[in-house]
């Protein structure tokens, strides 16, 4: 893929998707511009984390920040890359039934180890989490760690 098609959004939806979990998850590419990734989760009614289905449960919002952060990084090099710690600041619950967005941008961009970072925000753009995560450039493919694929 060539570095103009990693910045093009119809681009990043068809690699985003190329994960089962990011399918099912619903994770849609809004935008990328400036550096700065844009991306929505729709909501789901297995995302509650309570049985008064009040607020999204908390690790609904890591994953959206490890697939963000993670990705994000991964626009920026053309590599898969491996997400090697992921530090969460949660603010506020997020309402049930309203999906969250994920803006997420390279803070540092590094031969070996990249950080990036993510705000979770309400639909109503309510900041509802904070996260960072360290990421390793340049990892040998996810087939040679872990011997092969479609297991």
């Amino acid at each position: 893929m060539s570095k103009h098609n990693l910045k093009n959004v119809c681009h990043l939806q068809n690699w985003i998707s190329e994960s089962k979990f990011h399918q099912w998850l619903g994770l849609e590419v809004v935008s990328y511009e400036d550096g700065l990734l844009h991306v929505r989760l729709p909501f789901r009614e297995e995302f509650f984390g309570t049985k008064e289905e009040t607020n999204v449960h908390g690790g609904i919002i890591s994953t959206l920040a490890d697939a963000t952060t993670c990705f994000v990084v991964m626009v920026e090099t053309g590599n898969d890359v491996p997400n090697l710690n992921l530090y969460m600041d949660y603010l506020r619950m997020a309402p049930g039934n309203a999906d969250l967005h994920a803006y997420a941008k390279v803070v540092k961009l590094g031969r070996t180890i990249c950080v990036s970072e993510v705000q979770i925000k309400s639909a109503d753009d309510r900041h509802i989490a904070s996260g960072r995560s360290i990421i390793m450039n340049n990892a040998p493919s996810r087939s040679d760690i872990v011997g092969g694929g479609n297991n």
